[in-house]
């Protein structure tokens, strides 16, 4: 009985510890009235708006295109079930089931969760020529796309971490069992 009571309250511990570092913070969300989970009104706002409401870092990645270095994102080895979101306005990008370990440095998927939950856009930048994946809702700077991703699809969604939001799956449980 004892271990079961200890093993329950770790687990609630630890879901509430995962969702602490990979989601934004609850401050985050209630200052930035443009977040929603349900939403997917396409958002047109100027980048004199978003850079009131992102972090600086946030703000260089998802609105300048900048990259977050490889290896160092906080969602790169996540292998915990649930879905990516767009940090930045909340839009559903991803779920855990197309994540897949690519050895880039950053998270990467073989497809998003909709169609329109991303847009493409030619990106000449740095002499190379690839793909940019915008966030279909707010236009946020998201990573890239290439076609050397795993079946199905045959592509790789390299996204940078700071530009997604991560919602652990929460397993459901019975009322009253363990």
């Amino acid at each position: 009985m004892k271990t079961t009571i200890r093993t329950t309250v770790i687990c609630i511990f630890s879901l509430f510890f995962i969702q602490t570092i990979f989601a934004q913070s609850k401050k985050f969300k209630a200052d930035n009235v443009y977040y929603s989970r349900t939403d997917t009104k396409v958002l047109n706002l100027s980048n004199e708006v978003w850079k009131k409401i992102l972090s600086k870092e946030l703000y260089q990645v998802a609105r300048e295109a900048a990259t977050e270095r490889a290896f160092t994102g906080s969602l790169y080895q996540n292998d915990i079930r649930g879905t990516y979101y767009c940090a930045v306005c909340g839009n559903g990008l991803f779920l855990s089931t197309a994540k897949f370990e690519s050895a880039c440095g950053w998270p990467s998927f073989y497809e998003p969760l909709r169609t329109k939950s991303v847009l493409y856009k030619k990106d000449s930048s740095h002499n190379m020529v690839r793909t940019e994946v915008l966030c279909g809702r707010c236009g946020s700077h998201l990573g890239h796309i290439f076609d050397d991703g795993p079946k199905p699809t045959g592509k790789r969604y390299c996204m940078n971490s700071i530009s997604l939001d991560f919602e652990p799956l929460v397993a459901a449980r019975k009322i009253g069992s363990f």
